[in-house]
């Protein structure tokens, strides 16, 4: 799997603790309770980040579902995570079995299915529920703001989250955080550090973005502390497009006469 950031070590965002107090909820439920949780928002608020320091933390399974998966490649995933080589040919229903069977071996282990949004959309995320009945383990489904609407229309998934957990955007202190740990060298003063949480919407990706196109500029200049008024107008990233240009389809190569 893919990192979001690589850094020494986790960062201590508010949605990190957020997600982790989530997963031992679900750990710890009792045995009559259902035990899904779903974390959702708008994409770069860090849910990736905050779902691969639970797995770290709890040995989590973790797959994220792609554009073309099916119920076969989420389950070849799933028993992939497991360390299990599926024998043969086998069909989706046999390759369910393999895995409900693995993960019901350690039925405090979570399973975090990133992405949920696509199984929902592709119509397996039934398959999702099933695997969570019949081993009985937590799981954690990630997705987009709309993932909680979408899963009102699967009544029998919908019936079975213990928790919903809607990240948050970065503050101020969570962004003090990514500039420790993404510019360890360089003190940035609060007053810009707001300016760049503000400019970044809250997200924790364009946050990091910021915070190292501040630290490029400080290394060039020679800087070692960095405030709003030696930042003067830089020009931050707000994730915005440039707008579209005028430019003729086909340059002139002599002059029009009349």
């Amino acid at each position: 799997m893919t990192k979001p950031f690589s850094v020494n070590g986790p960062v201590a965002l508010k949605n990190v603790a957020a997600f982790m107090v989530m997963t031992q909820r679900l750990i710890d439920r009792d045995p009559h309770l259902p035990g899904i949780g779903v974390c959702s928002s708008p994409s770069g608020y860090g849910k990736s980040y905050a779902a691969i320091y639970a797995q770290n933390k709890t040995r989590a399974i973790r797959v994220e579902i792609g554009d073309s998966w099916t119920r076969r490649s989420l389950l070849k995933a799933i028993l992939g995570e497991l360390q299990i080589k599926p024998r043969g040919q086998l069909t989706v229903s046999d390759m369910a079995n393999e895995a409900i069977a693995a993960l019901g071996e350690e039925p405090s282990r979570p399973l975090i299915v990133d992405e949920a949004d696509k199984a929902v959309d592709k119509g397996f995320i039934e398959l999702v529920r099933e695997l969570h009945e019949h081993s009985g383990v937590p799981v954690i489904l990630i997705g987009e703001e709309k993932l909680p609407g979408k899963l009102l229309a699967v009544e029998r998934v919908h019936n079975r989250v213990l928790d919903w957990m809607p990240a948050q955007p970065c503050d101020l202190e969570d962004t003090q955080e990514l500039a420790k740990a993404f510019a360890p060298k360089l003190e940035i003063a609060d007053d810009l550090l707001e300016l760049i949480c503000q400019q970044s919407g809250g997200r924790a990706r364009r946050i990091v973005v910021n915070v190292s196109r501040i630290g490029e500029a400080a290394r060039n200049k020679g800087l070692k502390t960095i405030d709003l008024a030696k930042w003067g107008n830089g020009a931050l990233f707000t994730g915005e497009p440039p707008l579209p240009r005028h430019i003729e389809q086909f340059k002139r190569t002599r002059p029009v006469t009349a």
